[in-house]
């Protein structure tokens, strides 16, 4: 999309591998036959510190600002990733934490024994934010409906 509204040329060459990605035209290791990432596909990092440093440089003086961290993304495969990240970035922040627990009641009395209290906080389910929400005031958060 922002290749076709803003004619970006880096864009454009970063769809275009992916579409090599997706069209099984890209180099594979000899050895493991895996994909073989072209060298300006991205920027490699070895911990997620050094990943969250590289996105979000000088964030305590930035976080408020929502032009700055509109530019700005991190994506990840799955929820255990995606919590350990924003845990590491909320605790960076420069203001207090407030926790926010979800409902954890069952409707019908007669299911109590069937759905566990320990077992309804430990769900993780895609979409849905983590039973226990930890979040600093002032960070930004996006909310939408279900």
């Amino acid at each position: 999309m922002r290749v076709q509204l803003q004619n970006d040329p880096l864009a454009l060459a970063f769809s275009e591998q992916l579409l090599n990605f997706r069209n099984g035209k890209i180099q594979l290791h000899e050895n493991t036959q895996c994909i073989r990432l072209p060298d300006n596909f991205c920027n490699v990092v070895a911990t997620k510190d050094a990943l969250i440093e590289s996105i979000f440089p000088d964030l305590q003086a930035n976080y408020t600002n929502h032009a700055w961290l509109r530019k700005r993304a991190i994506l990840a495969a799955k929820n255990i990733d995606v919590n350990e990240v924003n845990f590491k970035i909320q605790q960076s922040l420069p203001s207090n934490e407030i926790s926010f627990k979800s409902i954890d009641t069952v409707v019908d009395p007669e299911e109590v024994d069937n759905y566990p209290v320990e077992f309804l906080n430990s769900l993780d389910l895609p979409g849905l934010p983590p039973h226990n929400l930890r979040l600093n005031i002032g960070s930004p958060i996006i909310c939408f409906e279900i």
